[in-house]
């Protein structure tokens, strides 16, 4: 084997690494972030900011009873309005961008009493408020 071979190898061993890597930092749950089920999500949010991270779209066809937009498109423009000295329970569809909110808030802020909705917004059978038209 040639040199170049052998790098080319290394390149993409290099690579393929890399993104293996991000792929698992981006589904793995942070220790800072609890993850909760719908029974102890409605145990503790009401005494705590309760933000939904989907876009405006999604919040005003229906979101949690009490839940603050910040979508997460939007959360680095918007960090000043959430609280560094309280808990924040986190919710979207899935939990994904949950997780992603919750690395944002803990790494700009330092805030790390953070918790998601594990089941998201979509298994939700609580209380629910629609935006009227």
């Amino acid at each position: 084997m040639d040199f170049y071979n052998v790098l080319t190898i290394i390149l993409w061993g290099g690579l393929i690494a890399f993104a293996i890597t991000m792929l698992i930092r981006r589904l793995r749950t942070p220790s800072y972030l609890t993850p909760l089920t719908q029974d102890e999500f409605i145990q503790g949010y009401r005494k705590a900011q309760l933000i939904d991270v989907r876009e405006q779209k999604d919040y005003d066809g229906g979101h949690i009873w009490g839940a603050r937009s910040i979508p997460l498109s939007q959360l680095k423009q918007r960090l000043q309005e959430v609280r560094k000295d309280q808990q924040v329970y986190l919710y979207d569809n899935s939990g994904a961008r949950s997780r992603q909110a919750a690395r944002v808030i803990k790494k700009k802020t330092g805030n790390d009493n953070l918790h998601y909705l594990k089941t998201g917004f979509k298994k939700w059978t609580g209380k629910v408020k629609k935006k009227k038209k």
